[in-house]
């Protein structure tokens, strides 16, 4: 569902736009409308980050910009707490903009993208806190394309270690 959503926010939004569109995530702002914050590129390769109102009329979807800002405005990212299973962060503009994620996941694969797209056009620094580092940084063994896969890899690593652990015979 979300590669069809993907693709269409490119064509409607995104490409009349000039933008490519990178990543996107849906939001919780209101109970009634589906929100994304989306992170996009322009043709001069500035770094923007969105955040769209999605919505049906008739059979049509509609999607209209509510808020945009470029990311070389970001001073922060931060995700609240890193130790717990939560969707909450904010970022820091010139204002704090307090969201919530659909899941956690989402909220890990956004900043990742922001990290990456930060490293690889404007290099300057962003701080991205109250996140586990583990799974922001490409450098980091965990690292990889699949984006959300990088959980349930790394859960699945330490299942099998207590599974190893649980199997050993003790001294007597």
């Amino acid at each position: 569902m979300s590669s069809l959503v993907k693709e269409d926010l490119e064509k409607k939004l995104f490409k009349p736009l000039s933008q490519n569109l990178y990543e996107f995530i849906q939001i919780e702002l209101s109970v009634h409308d589906r929100y994304y914050l989306c992170v996009s590129v322009t043709k001069n390769e500035e770094v923007k980050i969105i955040i769209v109102k999605h919505y049906r009329i008739g059979l049509d979807e509609k999607y209209e910009v509510t808020k945009k800002w470029s990311l070389s405005d970001l001073q922060m990212i931060d995700g609240k707490e890193a130790d717990t299973d939560n969707p909450f962060f904010d970022l820091h503009f010139k204002k704090v903009y307090s969201l919530e994620a659909y899941s956690c996941a989402s909220k890990y694969s956004f900043a990742r993208t922001v990290n990456k797209l930060n490293h690889a056009y404007l290099k300057k620094e962003l701080q991205i806190v109250n996140f586990d580092s583990t799974y922001i940084n490409d450098d980091s063994i965990w690292s990889s394309n699949n984006k959300d896969c990088l959980v349930l890899m790394r859960i699945c690593f330490y299942a099998f270690n207590l599974l190893c652990l649980s199997l050993c015979p003790l001294p007597l």
